[in-house]
């Protein structure tokens, strides 16, 4: 089982980025997925889930900014980020969790991370 992300890259304030994250292994269709992102010297911050159904769930930080979708087909997951900020520069992870998303799962499966850096 693996996760592995891509996309991130540095962008200015005001643009747009797309990330990746191809799971390889199981099958992560009927998974609880979700985005998550750790800023140097701060905890690790839930960004958004999508549950087996497509339900999606943000953060207040990026609400009405980033989109979280998947093709199950092609086992990928996706972070569309729009109107970026500074605050919004970390490192970006994927996860996904066998328990529905409505469980709150801990999250079991991590990718390695992709870095993204919103300039002013």
């Amino acid at each position: 089982d693996q996760l592995m992300e891509s996309g991130g890259d540095s962008v200015q304030s005001g643009g747009s980025l797309r990330l990746s994250c191809v799971a390889s292994g199981s099958t992560y269709s009927n998974y609880c997925m979700g985005w998550f992102r750790q800023a140097p010297g701060k905890e690790r911050e839930r960004v958004a889930t999508i549950s087996e159904k497509g339900r999606a769930k943000y953060s207040d930080s990026v609400k009405a900014r980033f989109t979280v979708f998947r093709d199950a087909a092609k086992r990928i997951l996706y972070l569309r980020m729009d109107r970026v900020r500074a605050e919004d520069t970390a490192t970006y992870f994927c996860a996904a969790d066998v328990a529905p998303c409505d469980f709150h799962p801990t999250f079991s499966y991590w990718g390695r991370g992709t870095q993204v850096t919103v300039s002013a």
